[in-house]
């Protein structure tokens, strides 16, 4: 007898095998049976019209102080996804001494945009090594599966205090590898590092090992050949693209040494790619050498999005390109319903747009020059992600003969004041997703990037579980989409297999039973909206989406209808899975 048997879905197993009708049985949290099932079970979910694949693993999220307390991980939990990877771009909270805690929340902070009041009220502190992490974190029932990588960062800050930002010593090094390496016994899936100089803490320092090194790599590589496994999880060098020539000789000088390392490692290395600017073209000779080193035997992994890496501006947003005017700052502080009424008012709108811009030192996103319009597109209730070049603020005000100012006022009224304006910085080459679905499709790359938990006040990546089924596999029409099959391997069992993680990612005999079901059809995403629910209620952008009908962890439904359940599956993922082999039902 089945515990579950999940009856008449479209399944889409995750492997890249076509799609199929069949039926689901399940025993002890695995999957025993898929086919035609005819035996009984203690539950069953009519699964007829929906499309039913395995849950969703997102390899690069940002959970890793949401974790100690909120078993949901929401937003991802509303997107499908079942099994989050912690702890990447080198920044994480353990190893941590007792007197470093501030230090790493407000690293934190400054480089993930993570409310460094909501981590220091939200994190119970009761660790000090990263074992003990993962204990404090096995302690918490949850509804998710998480798993981990060590951080650089905080490995560096453990072994050498202040001089966390100089030159380690081969004793500084050494320490940092039994540390690695007792990290991956312990149950790390990898060992995370970031080396972009755009990443910085609350007070412009650089993260701990942003210039670490080859040599230091290297050494906390074999630390990990010494724990018997684990992925090399890197940000690297130019990634960002901020100035375009210099970022373009660092990403060279990067592939240059990761080509040479993999090629001697037996240890996975995936590591951020994003299309710069205008460029279209300018990493297919990265893809071009990760192909070669890869046929000499290495394991390299290009870690692509599948939307552009941006920014939205907002009332709802921290970024608002009207709040360094005297007439919004005034009424700034008012909740969202109160201050579009003030906004609305012809004197206030009068004012605002009267008024010149004060901006502070430093550079922001949104201080908006009259070019910036250019690149700037309402998202309008389609919540169009891949906008057109008429579909920019500036073309819509020359259309109408009125100012870039005036339109942009007018535009963040919309939907009652939650309209928000896209900034794409990177994976909008040429202004389309040409290039990315090229990235996508190269067999070479594993999806990511999606950020979860991260960036709170100016984005929700999180979403981009659901934006690849709904957008890449339903709605594009501006080229080529993926096909469904392969946007939901891209999603589950790529990811879980780069992770070592055989056991989920796909819907087999022996799997675990972690499930979406899916009104495909219905799928979309809900506009972003500001929400004041993490700890001492500090605000994020939040995302939700519609047409998920349930998601399963081992069987049981962790999200019913959009909807949290009170059932608390997961657990923390400790190192490599293997497959079942299942009982008989």
């Amino acid at each position: 007898m089945y515990d579950l048997v999940v009856r008449g879905g479209t399944v889409v197993d995750g492997t890249g095998a076509p799609a199929a009708t069949a039926d689901i049985g399940v025993v002890d949290g695995a999957i025993v049976d898929v086919g035609r099932l005819d035996g009984r079970a203690a539950r069953t979910i009519d699964a007829d019209g929906l499309l039913v694949t395995p849950g969703f693993v997102d390899i690069h999220t940002h959970y890793d102080g949401q974790a100690t307390w909120d078993p949901h991980l929401t937003p991802s939990c509303w997107h499908g996804v079942t099994t989050a990877i912690l702890g990447n771009c080198g920044v994480g909270f353990a190893p941590v001494r007792g007197s470093a805690h501030t230090e790493l929340i407000e690293l934190m902070e400054g480089v993930e945009d993570i409310p460094g009041s909501a981590l220091a009220e939200g994190i119970q502190w009761g660790w000090e090594s990263f074992g003990e992490y993962l204990d404090a974190l096995e302690r918490m029932p949850r509804a998710l599966d998480i798993g981990t990588h060590v951080p650089h960062a905080a490995v560096r800050a453990y072994v050498m205090g202040e001089r966390a930002l100089h030159d380690a010593t081969g004793d500084d090094i050494a320490a940092m590898q039994v540390i690695v390496q007792s990290g991956i016994e312990a149950g790390a899936l990898g060992f995370s590092t970031g080396r972009t100089a755009g990443h910085r803490d609350v007070r412009g320092n650089p993260v701990p090992g942003t210039f670490a090194p080859e040599h230091e790599i290297v050494a906390l590589l074999h630390a990990m050949e010494a724990a018997g496994h684990g992925v090399l999880q890197l940000v690297p060098a130019g990634v960002g693209g901020e100035m375009a020539g210099d970022a373009a000789e660092a990403m060279d000088a990067e592939l240059e040494w990761l080509v040479r390392v993999g090629t001697s490692t037996r240890r996975a290395i995936t590591f951020l790619v994003m299309q710069r600017g205008g460029d279209v073209d300018h990493w297919r000779p990265w893809f071009a050498a990760v192909h070669a080193a890869n046929e000499r035997g290495a394991q390299l992994r290009p870690q692509v999005g599948n939307r552009c890496f941006g920014v939205l501006m907002g009332h709802q947003s921290r970024l608002n390109p009207f709040r360094y005017r005297l007439g919004y700052r005034a009424i700034e502080h008012l909740a969202i319903e109160a201050r579009v009424a003030e906004l609305r008012r012809p004197e206030v709108r009068a004012q605002i747009l009267g008024e010149r811009s004060e901006y502070g030192p430093g550079i922001a996103l949104d201080h908006l020059g009259r070019r910036s319009f250019e690149n700037l597109y309402p998202l309008g209730d389609a919540l169009d992600y891949e906008p057109t070049a008429d579909q920019s603020v500036a073309a819509i005000a020359q259309r109408a003969g009125r100012d870039v100012w005036e339109v942009a006022y007018d535009l963040l009224l919309d939907a009652d004041g939650h309209e928000m304006l896209l900034l794409p910085l990177l994976n909008f080459g040429g202004g389309s997703y040409d290039g990315l679905a090229d990235m996508m499709r190269d067999p070479c790359t594993v999806q990511g990037l999606g950020d979860g938990g991260a960036h709170v006040s100016i984005v929700c990546d999180a979403s981009m579980t659901t934006y690849m089924l709904s957008y890449w596999a339903r709605d594009r029409t501006r080229g080529a989409q993926l096909p469904l099959e392969l946007a939901v391997r891209r999603l589950t069992g790529d990811p879980a297999h780069l992770y070592g993680l055989h056991d989920r990612g796909v819907i087999a005999p022996g799997a675990r039973a972690d499930l979406n079901l899916i009104d495909f059809d219905a799928l979309s995403l809900c506009r972003p909206e500001q929400r004041h629910d993490l700890p001492t209620g500090a605000a994020r952008l939040v995302q939700r989406a519609a047409g998920y009908r349930a998601t399963l962890v081992r069987g049981e439904e962790v999200v019913a209808n959009g909807e949290l359940t009170d059932a608390r599956p997961g657990r923390v993922v400790r190192g490599p899975q293997r497959r079942a082999t299942p009982a008989g039902a």
